[in-house]
């Protein structure tokens, strides 16, 4: 064993064995699972991370602590945001988790993600006018309330695929 350069020993319980470098076979699968990526699911979920940065990063780039309400909207976007990406990085990682409530879980996120996230888009859209058209502010607002309903409409098609697979996982 030690006279092959290329091995390196793995101890098990019952005896040693040998592998060689380059020659795994995990090396050849993918971290992520590509079937999955096909599924309009998970574009969703990559939908969503992209349009919850837009709309963060709009807000925060913006004089959004001089108005309380902007607080609700910030709140929302980042907490939705950081467990999407947590969504995505269990999607990506083939990491289904067989436990029977998962389905639940993610269909009550996305339930709740679209509905704050609506209630956001509708306190973002009422704080636009607090500003004067064509200011830094006005714009990074109107954009951010675009994205806002444009990410509310893609967590309710989340629901609705997370409604579809709850209902299938009950038959």
């Amino acid at each position: 064993m030690a006279e092959n350069l290329n091995c390196r020993p793995i101890i098990t319980t019952t005896s040693s064995s040998c592998v060689e470098f380059g020659n795994s076979s995990t090396e050849d699968t993918p971290w992520y699972d590509k079937q999955s990526m096909q599924n309009v699911p998970e574009y969703l979920i990559v939908v969503e991370v992209i349009l919850g940065l837009l709309v963060w990063t709009l807000i925060a780039s913006t004089d959004y602590f001089r108005f309380s309400p902007f607080g609700w909207v910030m709140f929302v976007s980042v907490f939705c945001w950081l467990l999407t990406i947590f969504l995505l990085i269990i999607s990506l990682a083939k990491r289904q988790i067989r436990h029977e409530h998962w389905t639940t879980v993610v269909l009550v996120f996305n339930c709740s993600a679209a509905l704050m996230y609506t209630t956001a888009a509708i306190v973002e859209a009422t704080m636009v006018d607090r500003e004067v058209k064509g200011r830094h502010n006005y714009k990074c607002w109107a954009a951010s309330t675009f994205f806002a309903f444009l990410i509310s409409l893609s967590y309710v098609g989340s629901a609705f695929f997370s409604f579809k697979s709850w209902k299938r996982r009950g038959q």
